[in-house]
This record gives C-alpha cells, structure tokens and sequence, in this order.
C-alpha cells in the first residue's frame, strides 16, 4: 500500500519491548522498561533515514500500568498528533494491559491519523527478540495511506484497538482480534489490509475525563465454581462504584454472585455481565438476567463502565 512522508514520533511506556536481561538466553527474568524510546529506534538500522522522534512517558511493566499514566498517554500522544507535521504516533508498551490501554485510547481519544501500539513477548536482549521487527512493523503501519484509528501491530498482523487481546502467555505471537479477525498484515515491508479501519464515535466521557485519581471504582470478579458471594460484597464495602462480572460460557453467573450484584445493584452500585470466554461475548439474554456488556472482553467492560460512571450514564 501507498505510504505517507512526515514525522513519527514513537512514545514510549516500557514494558518488555524496552527490557534487558543479563543472559540473553533469559527470556523471563528481565527487568521491563529499562530502555528508553529512543534506544528502541537505535536497534533498527532500517528506521535511521526516516523522519522519527522518540520520547519516554513511563517505564512500566505494563502489569502495573495505571489510569494517571493512560490520562497522561492520551494527552501527550494527542498533542503530537494534532502537530500538522507529525503523520503518526506509535506508542511502544508491555503486552500484558496492551489490550486495555487499547481499548481505553480507541474509546477516547479521536484521531484521524493513526495511533499505533506495538510491544514484544521477549526482551531487548534477547537472542531472537521481537521487538525490532515489531517496531519496524508499527512504522510500516504509521505510513500507510489513509491509516487511522487505534491499531496494534504485533507479529506481523494488525489489530484494531476495539478488537485486541492477549491469547497466550509467553508465544510470540500471543494477540488475537477476536471474532472480527485482524485488519490486516504486514508483508516484505508493505501492509495488506483485510477489512476497513477502526472508526467509533467517542464515549461522551472522552469531554471531561478529569482527574484519573478521582475516575470511579470499577472491578472485576470472576464467576467460577464456588464463588463466593463475600467477594462481590467485600468490594462494594471498599468503595467500588461498578462491578463487572466475567461469567461462565455465555455470560452465565453463579447465583452466590448474582444474588449479590442485585444487592450490589440495589445499593446503586452499577453491574455488567461480560463472558471470561476471549470469544463470543455475550449473546442475548433471559428477562431476569444482570445487564449484559455484550461482545466486550472483561477488561474491556470496566473500562467503558468507569467511562459510563463519568459521563453520568449510571445511577
């Protein structure tokens, strides 16, 4: 596909793209983040001739990724792109809460130039890391004529944001798209795309998020075998102001828990039904059922129900 001339700048946030080991045989035992963006471009001789600034935001293992640095990606990676010169920012981060920093980006912040997010399942030193291509990639993605919207380029294949999550723990290849499949790929340096880009109407929330230490308190409880009802009730107690629930198959809950979300429920706490299944969501529902997050991953649905919370959506 075509590409486009101008400056990319790539943000970085640590993760295990930007991680060292003393060994490079060590692929798990690294420290996450210890490079900055600008060594990450430095390791790809292919990018030297390419108009590309880099900065570093954060040096996170993405586990520990919280909502003050997300407020303070989607402000920086916005202010660079609304720069008339800039054709792309790509934001290099760790793979474990890629999918939700995705999410919460495609969600709130409007671009019609792409944002870009790449990371790596091995680090820096690692005899075969992956991060150099995968960085490669994102560039490649960056440059494609009429590229827009929140992607994610990881082992060869595009994502859309709306669409990613982790498959696998330690694979190189550990990210899927969904049901949807991926928008596309990228081959000997040029894209292939599969299917129209990401393009969503922002969450009303997007206009006013405010102080990210003062976002409402939404948590995730898993359905299982046992569940226990204290769980559910312990948060409540602690302050959460939404539940989201990962239920079995379809969404199912178990009646401690649902028990439990309708007390939750009636104490005004707001409550989502999502499916702990990566695929399928949830589909339909009985009369009775606890409020359905539909086709949203768990993670996902915190998310947009912390954004509902802020733009005034649920009691």
């Amino acid at each position: 596909m075509q590409s486009t001339a101008g400056v990319v700048v790539i943000i970085g946030t640590g993760g295990t793209i930007a991680g060292t080991s003393a060994r490079a045989d060590d692929l798990v035992g690294y420290k996450s983040g210890a490079l900055a963006a600008q060594d990450l471009v430095a390791a790809v001789p292919a990018l030297a001739a390419q108009p590309i600034e880099a900065e570093t935001l954060a040096r996170l293992d993405s586990s520990d990724m919280d909502h003050a640095t997300w407020a303070a990606l989607r402000e920086r990676a916005g202010w660079q792109l609304a720069r008339p010169e800039v054709v792309a920012v790509i934001v290099t981060h760790g793979t474990d809460t890629l999918e939700e920093t995705a999410w919460f980006l495609h969600r709130t912040l409007a671009t019609a130039k792409p944002l870009v997010l790449t990371a790596a399942m091995r680090p820096a030193t690692a005899l075969s890391a992956d991060g150099p291509q995968n960085l490669l990639d994102a560039v490649t993605v960056a440059r494609v004529a009429g590229a827009r919207g929140v992607v994610a380029v990881l082992a060869g294949c595009v994502h859309a944001g709306m669409d990613l999550r982790k498959l696998h723990g330690w694979r190189v290849d550990a990210f899927g798209s969904g049901d949807g499949g991926p928008l596309g790929v990228v081959e000997d340096g040029r894209m292939r795309l599969f299917r129209a880009w990401p393009d969503a109407p922002l969450h009303a929330a997007a206009q006013a998020l405010g102080d990210p230490a003062r976002w409402p308190v939404v948590d995730i409880v898993t359905s299982h075998a046992g569940a226990r009802a204290r769980t559910l009730d312990a948060l409540v107690a602690a302050g959460a102001q939404g539940i989201v629930i990962a239920g079995t198959g379809n969404g199912s809950v178990h009646l401690e828990l649902t028990d439990a979300a309708r007390r939750a429920m009636a104490a005004g706490v707001a409550v989502r039904r999502a499916s702990r299944c990566l695929l399928g969501g949830v589909v339909g529902a009985p009369p009775d059922a606890l409020p359905s997050a539909g086709p949203m991953t768990p993670v996902q649905a915190r998310i947009e129900l912390m954004l509902d919370l802020l733009a005034g959506r649920e009691a």
